[in-house]
């Protein structure tokens, strides 16, 4: 069967598989990484597949209407995400109205996930929503062996009425799963992604999914991979690295973007020394929790992990402990000085406007984060999606300030502020990040240390440099 997989055009360079889907300050635009992973099980199922990134390439809809109408494909699947819903919609409808009949229309993604019945009344043009983790639902749909009724997962049309099956159990064997990087290779051109905290250019690849720990604010685990981490076997993975390495020279760098990746230590440790038995050279960068030992450090810096991506959210104990973070600013302070030691670059996430927080407890994350020695650092409000303990909090509060799911969002795309509480308007929060922002990157020591970083590691001078340069035409920009 014929399966067009489509991240639909919405703005140009727009996120949509980012944890936080916006066009990003920093110019981070990220691979359509679920989206990919389906199409490599559909292909590897015998299925034929067309993957196509609108936002990424830069192109319309109309763009490449003649390609898809010559594919003729049976099943079109759309991404979404909560701020550009109504136009993924849209895009799915336009794209069945080129067809007679028979061609069925699929959503995934966090928003559908979360909203599966509600989006069905945007659109007659939904037929089905593929709900969680979505692999093995569309080769399902896709097989055609059985009626939808028997499919787990999706939420359907039939007639007038909307069917909601039963959950979809997760994937336990991610090893299934072809490497992801091959389906970059045929269907996407690599040079389209870039990631500013990484050696550019880039491919972000996964090692598992879902994540155990409780954070009420992290749409991934909460809408789609669980609160559990499933991870593949470290020799899978290590063949996907070398995979890499032979196909694409040019790269310069992978990441593997799981939401915690060191969420199981002993697995890290075992790539770690599987890269190393292979004498595989390849650089790295990984997200990981403030938790990470010391020793594993070290055998990650030893195994070619250049940098680590740690949300630290706050500097203070009590707005930490608000949003079920499960750690402490202690805690948080040793895994800094420990990764130093290690050799170990970090890049620190920020968000504005949790639970708990204050203006005092705002000015006191900014202070506590400018005497860190950290590599970047990246300051949001906190944004809110459906489906999450975030967004019930604050719907349930009366915070949300938001006509539709498009404010979400600015006019070009940026993330606006929809959360307005008893302690902090939206625009306060805005105002801090852009002046945290100024407040961190503009200090004359932070200018001497990339200057002295650039000098001593001369690799990271094209990327120091095309990230301050996105980055510096926004900082004196007002965003609302």
């Amino acid at each position: 069967m014929k399966i067009l997989l489509v991240n639909p055009p919405f703005l140009p360079k727009f996120s949509r598989s980012s944890r936080s889907p916006a066009v990003t300050k920093s110019g981070t635009i990220y691979y359509p990484l679920w989206l990919a992973h389906a199409a490599g099980l559909l292909e590897k199922r015998g299925h034929e597949v067309m993957l196509l990134d609108f936002p990424a390439a830069g192109r319309a809809l109309s763009d490449e209407k003649e390609r898809i109408m010559e594919f003729r494909p049976a099943i079109v699947v759309c991404d979404t995400s909560t701020p550009s819903i109504e136009s993924d919609v849209q895009c799915l409808a336009e794209i069945k109205s080129w067809f007679a009949a028979g061609v069925s229309g699929v959503l995934v993604g966090t928003h559908v996930s979360a909203l599966a019945e509600e989006t069905f009344a945007l659109s007659r043009a939904v037929d089905v929503v593929a709900r969680g983790e979505y692999d093995l639902t569309l080769c399902e749909l896709a097989d055609g062996r059985c009626e939808r009724e028997a499919i787990t997962g999706i939420s359907y049309r039939s007639g007038e009425k909307i069917v909601r099956n039963p959950d979809r159990p997760y994937m336990e064997s991610l090893d299934e799963l072809p490497f992801v990087s091959s389906v970059y290779k045929k269907h996407l051109d690599i040079n389209n992604y870039f990631y500013a905290h990484c050696q550019n250019p880039v491919i972000s690849i996964f090692a598992g999914r879902g994540c155990p720990n409780r954070c009420f604010f992290c749409v991934y685990p909460q809408v789609m991979f669980g609160r559990r981490y499933r991870h593949r076997s470290a020799a899978h993975l290590v063949d996907e690295l070398c995979f890499i390495a032979r196909e694409f020279p040019q790269v310069k760098e992978v990441l593997i973007d799981d939401d915690n990746f060191t969420a199981d230590q002993p697995f890290v440790e075992e790539v770690c020394d599987e890269i190393v038995r292979r004498g595989l050279s390849v650089t790295w960068t990984a997200e990981a929790r403030v938790e990470l030992a010391y020793p594993v450090m070290v055998k990650m810096k030893r195994a070619g992990c250049r940098l680590l991506v740690a949300g630290f959210e706050s500097g203070v104990q009590q707005v930490l402990d608000a949003v079920n973070k499960g750690t402490t600013v202690a805690r948080a302070e040793q895994f800094l000085r420990d990764a130093r030691r290690a050799g170990l670059r970090v890049h620190g996430c920020f968000m504005a406007g949790n639970r708990g927080d204050t203006r005092e407890t705002l000015n006191s994350t900014l202070q506590w984060a400018m005497k860190q020695k950290l590599d970047t650092a990246q300051f949001f409000p906190l944004m809110v999606y459906p489906g999450t303990e975030a967004y019930q909090w604050a719907s349930s509060n009366g915070y949300i300030s938001a006509g539709s799911f498009r404010d979400w969002l600015t006019a070009d795309g940026m993330h606006r502020c929809v959360i307005s509480s008893e302690n902090l308007a939206a625009g306060e929060l805005v105002d801090f990040c852009d002046h945290a922002r100024r407040k961190f990157y503009l200090r004359p020591r932070y200018f001497l240390y990339k200057l002295a970083d650039i000098l001593r590691h001369p690799s990271e001078t094209g990327r120091t440099l095309i990230a301050a340069r996105k980055l510096f035409s926004h900082l004196f920009r007002k965003h609302s």
